[in-house]
């Protein structure tokens, strides 16, 4: 039965209405641009999408501001990201689900309006409970937004055309997460952590009006909703039940394991066993039911699945990524949060440049040609981030990025274009989910295996680098000789130069460390990149393969 879905789910419907039949099957009757021209769509939805992005980094440089004006420690301070986390991937897999039930264009207000509301409340917090239940509805609105744009797009934009229009659309979402950092630590060093959620208010409520009066619901859709909800709406409860214990326990567990020493606590190790047997539970589940809220038979189709593997991959190194170098630069280099977001601006405008080129080139070439040599470029790009050493300046962090930064949208763009193709017209809302799922997924995943892995690294590489100094070694002695010289020979001045020492130790151990999660980062790229070559080949105005 499932597979019998999953072919019916490949299948496109409709007529050919483009001229000379020359898009794949592909309809402009579910378009959200109307008579209007289909790129201000673009430039309208992007609003939004680039307050969410934003969002979605930019709180992290600022936790130490908030923890300090609300009076908690650091560590309760994170609950700010972990529950914004939680309730966008519990919102995220069903918001295709409630796309079809509510209507797209109603569904992605509701979502812009909650996100600006629950960032006005953020910035009005007055204590730690009241900011991480607004976090929380910030994440529900947030969880909305990138399916329903995507979806928009793919149903706006022809085959031909739809790699430029997700190019358009993907700089925002490569380059917030970039900006976000630089943006959130200037505004948090010279102005408020409030403002860091309050400006969000202004930019939604753009939005809102934006979408209201030029983002059209096509017919097509609405008929489907009725016919839907005709027979009464029919909701997946265990479904829902499954993603909620999943997702939310396997962002608990992700976000909060290294801070909770992992299985050693029996809060990591409960969240655990309920993510892992909820999520098995969901797959069978999902593919038995007639009317599942997540479409998992989509995974049939071999370029969706793929293509989902190479989001997740994505999400793994944009987000993984854009936090260790930043946090590089503040924990070995000294730096403040601005000047470490300051490093990862060019990388912003390199990406911000190649978007148009990419996007030209996704309608003219085969995804595979673009695929593969962006993934090999991004393993290259961290192997020689993992060249970096402790004594780095500004350029060279700086020319790191902008070398990986190159790369990113020859992967995002042409991953959003090719996962569609072969999927039925009227499952693009759920395709959407999926995909922001697996980046999502994959950026949670990236941020906790690389934090987990550099604190036990850095333990590692510090218990070697001390069992070295020892009166017994030579280079020992005459480095603390050398340092010995500039404090003198008191008893104050001998504890001096063993603080300094043991300060270049720590230093040392931490690049080392860092050095290693690039590895591993590289190591995975190049691992995944055979991927590109399995795809179904790809040609502009193709017919969908069945």
């Amino acid at each position: 039965m499932a597979a019998a879905a999953a072919k019916a789910d490949a299948k496109p419907k409709g007529k050919d209405k483009s001229a000379g039949g020359n898009n794949g099957g592909w309809t402009d009757e579910r378009s959200a641009a109307g008579k209007r021209n289909a790129w201000l769509i673009v430039g309208i939805i992007s609003i939004a999408t680039f307050m969410e992005v934003l969002d979605s980094s930019i709180a992290n440089v600022a936790l130490q501001h908030i923890a300090g004006a609300l009076s908690v420690s650091v560590d309760e301070a994170t609950w700010v990201v972990t529950s914004y986390l939680v309730a966008n991937a519990i919102v995220i897999p069903i918001s295709g689900w409630l796309a079809g039930v509510i209507g797209r264009k109603r569904y992605y207000m509701i979502s812009v309006g909650l996100f600006a509301i629950s960032s006005l409340m953020c910035g009005l917090a007055p204590n730690l409970p009241f900011l991480i239940l607004a976090r929380i509805f910030q994440g529900i609105g947030g969880g909305g937004l990138a399916p329903s744009e995507q979806s928009i797009l793919a149903d706006t934009f022809p085959p031909a055309k739809r790699g430029q229009a997700f190019a358009a659309y993907g700089v925002v979402v490569v380059v917030g997460p970039i900006l976000g950092p630089t943006l959130g630590g200037y505004i948090t060093d010279n102005i408020s952590w409030h403002w860091i959620f309050l400006i969000n208010v202004p930019i939604g409520m753009i939005s809102l009006l934006l979408t209201h009066s030029f983002v059209c619901e096509p017919k097509i859709l609405d008929d489907e909703r009725r016919k839907r909800l005709k027979g009464g709406l029919r909701l997946d409860y265990i479904g829902f039940a499954f993603i909620a214990l999943g997702l939310g326990c396997l962002e608990v567990t992700l976000d909060r394991g290294e801070r909770e020493d992992w299985f050693a606590s029996g809060l990591i190790t409960t969240t655990a066993i309920i993510a892992g047997v909820s999520l098995v539970a969901l797959i069978f589940w999902e593919l038995w039911y007639k009317d599942p809220i997540v479409n998992l038979r989509l995974f049939a189709n071999r370029n969706f699945a793929i293509c989902s593997i190479f989001m997740m991959t994505a999400g793994l190194i944009i987000f993984g990524s854009t936090q260790l170098i930043p946090q590089m630069l503040q924990q070995v280099q000294g730096y403040t949060a601005t000047d470490a977001g300051l490093a990862l601006t060019a990388g912003g405008l390199v990406a911000l440049l190649a978007m148009p080129l990419v996007g030209f080139l996704s309608g003219k070439v085969d995804v595979r040609l673009l695929l593969f040599p962006a993934l090999v470029m991004q393993g290259i790009a961290l192997w020689n981030l993992s060249r970096l050493s402790p004594d780095l300046a500004f350029d060279d962090a700086a020319r790191g990025r902008l070398f990986q930064s190159i790369a990113l949208p020859f992967l995002f763009v042409p991953v959003n274009a090719a996962a569609y193709v072969g999927i039925n017209p009227a499952k693009t809302n759920e395709a959407s989910a999926l995909l922001n799922v697996a980046r999502n997924l994959g950026g949670t995943i990236g941020i906790s295996s690389a934090q987990t892995f550099l604190q036990n690294q850095e333990q590692v590489h510090q218990s070697q680098m001390v069992e070295g100094l020892n009166p017994l070694n030579l280079s020992y002695t005459h480095g603390i000789a050398l340092v010995g010289q500039q404090f003198g020979s008191s008893a104050q001045s001998a504890l001096t130069v063993s603080g300094v020492l043991y300060q270049q130790v720590q230093n040392q151990a931490a690049m080392l460390a860092y050095i290693d999660v690039y590895h591993v980062f590289m190591v995975v790229v190049f691992m995944i990149a055979p991927l590109a070559l399995v795809l179904r080949p790809t040609k502009p105005g193709a017919k969908p393969a069945h």
